[in-house]
């Protein structure tokens, strides 16, 4: 497992936010239970959502400090870098946090497909309403 530095990047608490978090300069991101915040991948070029994954505070802090993506896999239970294996890495362009800042979005240069199908992205099918019960359409 990657070992973080320990003057890794340290947020503020909330509550050490003066006035309304949606008005801050203070990036106090608010992190759930699980100690996750959802993270949304965009292409630069396109727009166009690639991904949705998870980070904790370390994979957050060294999404900033290196300026490449890095997440919270739930299911291996450990830290990640996008394109580790696959070659297929997210330059972070810009991260943006939303009004109350308990999402991240992230805008990145993707190298290659960003969904583990080899797809561009993630979201690929539509789900779509027949007679019966819905189902999904393939578009890429």
């Amino acid at each position: 497992m990657l070992a973080i530095m320990a003057d890794k990047q340290k947020f503020p608490g909330r509550e050490t936010v003066a006035g309304p978090i949606e008005e801050t300069q203070t990036f106090a991101p608010k992190f759930g239970p699980d100690g996750l915040i959802p993270a949304a991948v965009t292409d630069a070029q396109s727009g166009q959502l690639l991904m949705l994954a998870y980070m904790n505070a370390d994979a957050l802090t060294l999404t900033i400090a290196r300026g490449e993506a890095w997440y919270w896999s739930r299911s291996r239970g450990a830290l990640w870098r996008k394109g580790a294996i696959s070659g297929n890495v997210q330059r972070v362009v810009e991260i943006r946090t939303d009004c109350d800042q308990d999402a991240i979005e992230l805008v990145v240069e993707q190298q290659g497909p960003a969904c583990h199908t080899d797809r561009r992205s993630c979201f690929y099918r539509i789900i779509t309403k027949g007679d019966g019960a819905p189902s999904l359409t393939f578009k890429d």
